[in-house]
C-alpha cells in the first residue's frame, strides 16, 4: 500500500490508475485533481479557482432561491443551477471517487461525491416527480457543500504551491546569458554553455550564474535566500560563491566550479522536492485510520439512516436522507491526510527560510528527539576559512619548500586546512610541484609521491618530529594556540604549518541556545587538545574529546547512543561522514563536502552553529503541530459524528436535520482550516537563528 503525496490519502499501488513518475520514482494519487497539483501545480491551481469561481455565485443564487425569493419556477431553476455545481464544479469528487472505487480503497472524493449526490438526487427527483416525496428541497446543501469543500482544497494547495515558491522564483531569475572571459576577451553566451573552469565576469547587482570560486575583484553577496543570512557576505580571491546569489557594488571574475544539477541550488531545490513527498512515521498512524475510516463512515452512515428510517417507519424519507448526507459531510478525513503534511509543508518552508534543509522529513521527527549535540570544531565552531598563520623550519630549513610539498599533496583534499595551504601557497606564487599516488585518508593527512619521495601532511606529533628543536618549534606553535600539521618526506620532518581559524560569529550563541533548550553540547575533534580546548572555552562548551581519529568518533556517539541518548552529530569534512551517517541525526554545515552532505539528514546552507539549534526547535514544533493537528482531527470526529448521526433528535427534534448537512461541511471545513492555521502558525513562531541580531564570540585565548 501506498499514500498519496498530495492529500495523504491511503491508495493500493496494485490497482491504482493515477500514477507519475519524477526522479525515478513512482507516485500514486486518489485523485485527477491530487495528479494535478502534483505534476502542475498553477495549472491544478488555476483550475480550482475556476471551479471555485463558479461555484460560490451558482450556490448564492441557489440560496436566495431557496430561502429569499419562491418565483413560480424557482424550483426548476434551482435544480439547473445545482446540476452545473454539481457536474462541473464537484466534477474532481467524482472522477477522484471512481478512482478510489477502482483501487478499492476509499478516500474524501468518495464521501463528498455520494453525500452531495444524495442531497441533489433526493432534491430533483422532488421536481422531477411531484408528490413521490415530500416537497423538501436541498439543492442548497448539495451547491454549499461542494462551494466550501473546493474552498478547503483551494487554501490548501495555494499553501502547497507558494512553500517551494521562493526556489522556483530564483529558478526563473537565473540570467539567460553570461559573460565568459578567454584569453581577456569578453564573450556573452548561454547560461547553458559554461562549463566547468570557465571564468565568468559577474557585474554589480547581477546574479551569480554557476557555483564558483573569485579569481579577480571585491564585492559583496545577498546569499539570504540559500543560507538565511541577513547581511551581506563580503567576497574576495578565493571566495567561494554560490549560484542564484546576488553581487552587490563591485565587479567579480567567477571560475566556475559547478552548474547545472550539481550547483548548490539546485541540490537544495532536490532536498526541498524530496523532502515535500517523504513522510514521517507519525504518518503511518494516521494511513493506517485512513484505510478504515471511509468505509467505517459510510457504514455508520447507512446503519444510522436506516435506523431513524425504521424508527419513523419511513413516513419521513427526507430524513433518512439527510441523516446520511449530515453523517458523510460531517466526517473529515481530510483533517487525518492534513495532519502531517500540512505541518511539515509548513515547516520545511520556514526551515528555507532560515537556510535549513531536510533530505527528507524523517529528519524532522529524529531532530524532534535529539536531546545530546556532538560537534566536531574545524568548520563548525570555527569558520570554514582556515588561514595558515605559522610555517616553522628549523635554522636550516627552506620553509617554502615545505609549503610547495605540502600544497602538492593537499591539492585533492576538502579539507579547511587544506584549502588554507593552497591558498597560501597561491599568495605567494609558489609553484606547486606535480604529485602521483595522491590519496587523502579521513582524519589522518594526506600522502603522495612528489619527486620520487614519499610527501605526508598529518597532524603534528611528539613522535613523529624528534629533536629538542623541532619540539620546541611544535611547542611554540601550539601556545600560541595554532593547530599544527607536519610536513613529512620519506618520514622525515620538514616543516610544521600553524593553522588559526576564528571562532564563528554565532557559535556561542548557539551552544546556548542548545543549553537553554536542555540539549548538551560536547565537542569531539581529532585537534590537539590545547587547540580545542581553548575554542571550547570561547564558546561555552564543557566537555570536550580531543586527537580523535573518525572511528574513535564512531565509537564515542555509540557510547552516547548505548545510553540512551539521541544523539545529533554536526560536521562538515569528509572524515566526518562515518559519523554523520551513524549519528541519530546527521547535520551537515553548508561549507560540508558533498560526501558529509549526502550522509547528514539536515543540511545547513550557512555556516552558523546557531543554525543547529534553531533547526531542532523547528522539529520539535512541527512535531508537536502534527500531534495537535491529529489530536483535532480525531476528537472532531469523535463529538460530530454522533451528532451527525442524530445524537441531538430527541433533544432539538427532526427540523435540526433541514441544515444539519450545511453545518457539517461548514464544520468539516473547519476542521480542515484548523489545522491548516496551526500549522501556519509555524510561520510566525520565533526560533531565533540567521534573522536575530549578531552575537559576538567569546574571545579565544593565544
Amino acid at each position: 500500500m501506498a499514500t498519496d503525496p498530495v492529500c495523504g490519502m491511503y491508495v493500493d499501488e496494485r490497482t491504482a490508475h493515477l500514477t507519475a513518475v519524477q526522479d525515478n520514482r513512482t507516485y500514486f494519487f486518489c485523485s485527477h485533481s491530487c495528479l494535478a497539483t502534483f505534476v502542475a501545480p498553477a495549472a491544478g491551481l488555476a483550475r480550482l479557482r475556476r471551479r471555485l469561481v463558479v461555484a460560490w455565485p451558482l450556490a448564492a443564487v441557489v440560496v436566495v432561491l431557496t430561502y429569499v425569493w419562491h418565483p413560480a419556477g424557482g424550483p426548476w431553476a434551482a435544480l439547473a443551477v445545482a446540476a452545473i455545481v454539481q457536474v462541473y464544479c464537484a466534477g474532481p469528487f467524482y472522477r477522484g471517487a471512481l478512482d478510489g472505487l477502482r483501487a478499492r480503497t476509499g478516500n474524501m472524493d468518495l464521501l463528498i461525491a455520494a453525500g452531495t449526490s444524495a442531497a441533489f438526487l433526493y432534491s430533483a427527483v422532488v421536481v422531477l416527480a411531484p408528490g413521490r416525496l415530500p416537497p423538501q428541497y436541498y439543492f442548497d446543501a448539495s451547491t454549499l457543500i461542494v462551494a466550501l469543500i473546493l474552498t478547503g482544497n483551494y487554501l490548501e494547495h495555494l499553501t502547497r504551491h507558494r512553500a517551494g515558491g521562493a526556489l522556483r522564483l530564483l529558478r526563473e531569475t537565473l540570467p539567460s546569458t553570461v559573460t565568459r572571459l578567454a584569453g581577456g576577451t569578453e564573450t556573452r553566451i548561454s547560461l547553458a554553455e559554461i562549463v566547468p573552469d570557465d571564468v565568468v565576469r559577474v557585474r554589480p547587482g547581477e546574479r551569480i550564474p554557476a557555483d564558483g570560486v573569485v579569481t579577480e575583484g571585491h564585492s559583496t553577496i545577498d546569499e539570504s535566500l540559500l543560507t538565511g543570512e541577513s547581511l551581506p557576505v563580503e567576497k574576495a580571491p578565493g571566495s567561494a560563491v554560490l549560484q542564484g546569489t546576488v553581487n552587490g557594488a563591485g565587479r567579480l571574475d567567477v571560475r566556475v566550479s559547478r552548474r547545472g544539477v550539481d550547483s548548490t541550488l539546485e541540490q537544495i531545490a532536490s532536498l526541498l522536492e524530496e523532502s515535500e513527498l517523504s513522510r514521517i512515521p507519525l504518518q503511518r498512524t494516521a494511513d493506517r485510520i485512513g484505510a478504515v475510516f471511509v468505509p467505517l463512515v459510510l457504514g455508520i452512515a447507512v446503519a444510522a439512516s436506516m435506523a431513524w428510517g425504521l424508527a419513523t417507519r419511513f413516513t419521513d424519507p427526507s430524513l433518512v436522507v439527510l441523516v446520511f448526507v449530515a453523517v458523510v459531510i460531517t466526517a473529515c478525513p481530510c483533517a487525518f491526510g492534513l495532519a502531517a503534511p500540512a505541518a511539515l509543508l509548513v515547516g520545511t518552508g520556514r526551515a528555507a527560510e532560515e537556510g535549513i534543509w531536510f533530505k527528507d522529513r524523517d529528519a524532522i521527527e529524529r531532530g524532534a528527539r535529539v536531546n545530546l549535540v556532538l560537534t566536531d570544531k574545524t568548520g563548525t565552531l570555527t569558520t570554514a576559512e582556515a588561514e595558515v598563520t605559522d610555517v616553522w623550519v628549523p635554522a636550516s630549513g627552506d620553509a617554502a619548500t615545505a609549503v610547495q610539498l605540502a600544497a602538492a599533496v593537499e591539492s585533492g583534499s576538502e579539507h579547511p586546512f587544506a584549502r588554507a595551504v593552497l591558498r597560501y601557497a597561491a599568495a605567494r606564487a609558489l609553484v606547486v610541484p606535480a604529485v602521483r599516488d595522491a590519496q587523502v585518508q579521513p582524519g589522518q593527512g594526506a600522502t603522495g609521491v612528489v619527486d620520487g619521495h614519499r610527501v605526508q601532511v598529518v597532524t603534528a606529533d611528539p613522535e613523529r618530529i624528534p629533536g629538542a628543536e623541532w619540539a620546541s618549534g611544535l611547542g611554540a606553535l601550539r601556545d600560541a594556540g595554532r593547530s599544527v600539521s607536519v610536513v613529512l618526506r620519506d618520514d622525515l620532518p620538514v616543516g610544521l604549518l600553524g593553522f588559526s581559524a576564528p571562532v564563528s560569529a554565532r557559535a556561542a550563541a548557539g551552544v546556548a541556545a542548545l543549553r537553554a533548550d536542555g540539549i548538551p553540547v560536547i565537542m569531539a575533534t581529532g585537534d590537539q587538545p590545547e587547540v580545542a580546548g581553548a575554542v571550547a572555552r570561547a564558546v561555552g562548551i564543557s566537555e570536550v574529546h580531543a586527537r580523535l581519529s573518525p572511528a574513535q568518533k564512531r565509537e564515542l556517539l555509540a557510547r552516547f547512543q548505548h545510553d540512551g541518548r539521541v544523539v545529533a552529530f554536526v560536521g562538515d569534512g569528509l572524515n566526518d561522514a562515518p559519523v554523520l551517517a551513524a549519528a541519530d541525526l546527521g547535520v551537515a554545515v553548508g561549507t560540508a563536502t558533498d560526501v558529509a552532505r549526502e550522509a547528514g539528514g539536515i543540511v545547513l546552507s550557512g555556516s552558523s552553529f546557531e543554525a543547529v539549534a534553531v533547526a531542532l526547535r523547528l522539529c520539535r514544533r512541527t512535531v508537536r503541530r502534527v500531534r495537535q493537528n491529529f489530536a483535532w482531527a480525531i476528537g472532531y470526529n469523535l463529538v460530530l459524528l454522533p451528532i451527525a448521526a442524530g445524537a441531538l433528535v430527541p433533544f432539538l427534534g427532526r427540523g435540526i436535520y433541514g441544515v444539519l448537512p450545511i453545518l457539517g461541511a461548514a464544520a468539516m471545513g473547519l476542521s480542515s482550516t484548523a489545522v491548516l492555521a496551526n500549522s501556519l502558525s509555524l510561520r510566525w513562531t520565533p526560533l531565533g537563528g540567521a534573522h536575530s541580531a549578531p552575537a559576538s564570540p567569546g574571545p579565544l585565548p593565544s
